[in-house]
């Protein structure tokens, strides 16, 4: 037996191992030819020689691992030859499926980081059914994990530790599963290229595309593909950077025209190489900017990229409003003008504002596509939209003649030209050749021609497409505005009879929309004023009764106040030619000076009725003169400065242009001394008329005089000194300025005024806390104990007093530092001013010596 191992541990020697396999390409990666295909596939014969090949056999013969010991080796070589032997002889064998590779035959493969990655047996070999005895090497991998275990030496091999070493490799070799080594080294290599490195790569490539694009779009038009697909890429910072940089290349390469689909007759014309190059790019262009904004109005759904895709479309928008696929830009900007979220609400005003106002870029087709989609939106919502969606109608713009009619201007034209054409009957007589008809009808088509050519090229509009354009776009917007009001008239209507809505919350487009019309007023047909004055009556609130106002209305009061000063605006547009009474106005906004609270509604809207009802206009009656008078007195006196100085500015302005209410201001014991309807003040009244304001007196005139602001303490007084002029006199104006932008002055100079409060730290909280008073009951002061130690007391007095005076000491010492430091300062000046005049002196000698 000894001889025969020697003699193997020599053939062991002699093992001719296979050559190493070529590299494993994927199945993706290898390129069969059209030719190869059909070589195979015409006769079956050629694929016979590869049918007769031994799978298993090959696998066992490439797939061996080295690694084992030399004397488990030549083991596992006999049993393999005894193997072979029972096969010749007929013998029944245990079937090969057990053993994935036989360990002899078995190669190693080295990953990236150097390591051996061996092929390793699926399972143990059963016993052999002719010995059913155990082999060799598993007895001796059984004993070396025993040796392992209790680590007491057992064998008597001299590379024992090396064997052991061994073993454990064998056993870390059994978990790996049955064909996935390329896998696993591809796993592998994923791993080790991070995402960071993928995403440097991926921003690196998206940068040298849109370079390219940038330097030569015509070029390279091709590469907004590649753009494509990687703002397509599964991660999300990879997907934004893509989207961004398309838009970016896409303001830059858009051109300034708007690109046509081509007829079958000028696809049938043959035309030069230039000619094709641009239809190519002018398609591809048009293909990949289509598909690009299909993959924002998909994004825009996902909440991770609703942002930059609005970004995106608002910024093509507000770029290239007169290119292809405007309308879908529109429909997607437009419904997100009501968005909850502030970033994007903005982000889409800003980009419908822009396109009102630079119209020049679209020649105001974008404009009236905008407000007709607004229109409808708001229709489809049931006016229930944030008031930005309207608010963008303010940035609007028409010309001052889109009211006036053309045939108005149509006649004045002839009746300027009748001499014109006297003069120009005699050439028309003269005989004219059929040519040159000819000649003359065919150079007046080719300049129509090239004047819709220009046109449409152009974006400037005629006069009459201008006018109809904009006609459309007001007919729209005051659609958009009576919709509104129709709305919050019914909401407002069932409010009085269902008390559980809230106020302000079903009509939350109706402040916007009552200063669009403020705005547009001027601009509204006489036929809807009537109707439109009715509707602005009922929001305010107004009713016939002069007891009792309806506490239950759903505005608030701030928006029935732009109902009033709305209707003043509009009568006062179309100079005063409705025969509407609007007196009824006057009266609710007498009713709404006592409901305003300068914490719930907005002070510059009271402001502004003021100075629309009562300071602008023609001079008023002078009851109703001294109602307001005295209401706004009383407003002075409760609210804030800003509100005061409103009122007293109207209410001095109201003086100086009745100056029977004068009298007002006298202080008798009996109040005013002009006579009246009411002998006596009703503070409570709704009507002016019934107040009796003209038998009150202005105490609170009084009172204001020593307000804690100077501005408005100023202005009573001012307002005082009018009772001792005549009533042609007026006193020094110390305001020039109307109740709004008194208002707005003031309020401005509060809010610059208000100090910063900052919060309190917390120790010092704390010591406020402890320094509080607290009242101790007599019973509590007895039973205390108040014995105090003398010597304790006297070295606390004593640190203290020496504290106080190390305090004085600095103090002196300090005012004796800053005296000496002035002094010598002062010194060292007077020096430099001695020397400069020395140098002046020497200068003039020397100019005089000269």
């Amino acid at each position: 037996m000894g001889k025969r191992s020697g003699s193997k541990r020599k053939d062991k020697n002699k093992v001719i191992l296979p050559p190493e396999l070529p590299p494993e390409i994927d199945d993706d990666e290898v390129d069969l030819s059209d030719e190869d295909i059909a070589f195979y596939a015409t006769d079956s014969s050629n694929v016979a020689p590869f049918r007769r090949f031994d799978k298993k056999s090959i696998d066992r013969y490439v797939g061996r691992v080295a690694g084992r010991d030399e004397g488990e080796v030549e083991r596992l070589y006999e049993e393999r030859q005894k193997r072979k032997a029972t096969e010749s002889s007929g013998k029944p064998r245990e079937d090969d499926d057990g053993l994935e590779v036989d360990p002899v035959d078995a190669l190693p493969t080295k990953t990236l980081q150097g390591e051996l990655v061996y092929n390793r047996a699926k399972k143990a070999r059963s016993e052999d059914n002719t010995g059913g005895v155990k082999s060799k090497a598993q007895e001796n991998g059984a004993d070396a994990k025993q040796s392992i275990k209790k680590d007491e030496p057992k064998g008597k091999s001299k590379n024992k530790k090396g064997d052991d070493n061994k073993v454990k490799n064998i056993q870390s070799q059994t978990e790996v599963p049955k064909g996935q080594l390329h896998s696993n080294v591809l796993e592998e290599v994923k791993e080790e290229l991070s995402a960071e490195e993928l995403f440097e790569k991926k921003k690196a490539q998206l940068a040298e595309l849109g370079m390219a694009m940038l330097e030569d779009p015509e070029s390279n038009i091709r590469s907004l593909n590649d753009m494509l697909s990687i703002s397509n890429d599964k991660d999300q910072k990879v997907a934004k950077l893509g989207l961004m940089s398309l838009l970016a290349v896409f303001k830059d390469i858009i051109p300034s025209y708007r690109i046509r689909q081509l007829t079958e007759k000028e696809l049938a014309v043959e035309v030069s190489k230039e000619v094709k190059k641009t239809r190519y790019y002018e398609y591809t262009l048009i293909r990949c900017y289509k598909a690009y904004l299909q993959k924002l109005v998909s994004l825009e759904k996902q909440p991770h990229f609703y942002t930059v895709a609005v970004r995106c479309m608002c910024a093509l928008l507000d770029t290239a409003p007169h290119f292809n696929f405007r309308e879908n830009l529109l429909a997607s900007v437009v419904k997100n003008l009501s968005s909850s979220d502030d970033v994007v609400r903005k982000m889409c005003c800003e980009a419908i504002r822009s396109l009102f106002i630079n119209e020049g870029k679209h020649r105001g087709e974008a404009t009236i596509e905008a407000v007709r989609l607004i229109a409808d939106h708001v229709k489809l919502n049931d006016c229930q939209l944030h008031p930005d969606s309207i608010d963008v109608f303010l940035s609007l713009r028409f010309d001052e003649d889109i009211g006036k009619d053309e045939t108005e201007e149509e006649k004045v034209k002839p009746k300027k030209n009748k001499r014109w054409q006297k003069n120009q009957e005699v050439p028309k007589q003269l005989p004219v050749n059929d040519k040159k008809k000819t000649r003359q009808e065919l150079i007046s088509k080719a300049r129509e021609e090239v004047d819709v050519d220009l046109r449409a090229v152009s974006f400037t509009l005629d006069p009459k497409e201008r006018k109809r354009i904009q006609k459309e776009t007001l007919s729209a917007l005051f659609e958009t505005y009576f919709r509104i009001l129709k709305h919050s008239v019914t909401t407002s209507n069932s409010r009085t009879k269902v008390n559980n809505v809230s106020p302000g919350g079903s009509h939350p487009l109706l402040t916007p929309c009552l200063e669009g019309l403020g705005k547009f007023s001027h601009l509204i047909d006489v036929d809807f004023m009537g109707e439109l004055i009715s509707c602005l009556k009922k929001l305010s609130g107004y009713s016939d009764r002069q007891d009792e106002i309806p506490n239950d209305n759903a505005l608030s009061v701030s928006e029935r106040l732009q109902c009033c000063i709305v209707a003043v605006k509009v009568w006062r547009s179309n100079l005063e030619a409705l025969n509407v009474d609007l007196q009824d106005f006057f009266v609710q906004l007498y009713n709404l000076i006592l409901e305003y609270r300068p914490d719930r509604d907005h002070g510059e809207v009271l402001a502004d009725a003021l100075k629309t009802l009562l300071w602008e206009g023609k001079q008023q009656d002078m009851l109703r003169a001294a109602a307001f008078i005295k209401r706004l007195a009383t407003l002075a006196l409760s609210f804030g400065s800003a509100e005061a100085i409103a009122a007293l500015v109207t209410l001095k302005h109201l003086l100086q242009k009745n100056s029977k209410c004068r009298n007002m201001l006298e202080n008798d014991s009996g109040g005013g001394s002009l006579s009246c309807l009411v002998a006596k003040y009703n503070p409570e009244a709704t009507d002016p008329y019934l107040s009796g304001a003209l038998a009150s007196v202005l105490w609170e005139l009084s009172l204001l005089e020593k307000h804690y602001d100077i501005s408005v303490s100023s202005m009573a007084s001012n307002i005082l000194s009018m009772a001792n002029l005549n009533p042609t006199q007026n006193p020094v104006p110390i305001l020039n300025v109307n109740p709004l932008e008194a208002y707005r002055d003031l309020s401005m100079e509060r809010e610059l005024l208000k100090p910063t409060s900052k919060a309190l730290p917390l120790n010092l909280k704390k010591r406020r806390r402890g320094k509080e008073f607290v009242a101790l009951s007599p019973d509590v002061l007895q039973k205390a104990d108040c014995s105090v130690d003398k010597d304790e007391l006297e070295e606390k007095l004593q640190s203290h007093f020496a504290v106080l005076r190390g305090i004085s000491e600095n103090e002196r010492l300090r005012a004796e530092l800053n005296h000496t430091l002035s002094s010598v300062n002062m010194y060292k000046d007077y020096k430099k001013q001695k020397k400069k005049n020395m140098k002046f002196k020497t200068g003039r000698k020397k100019v005089a010596r000269v």
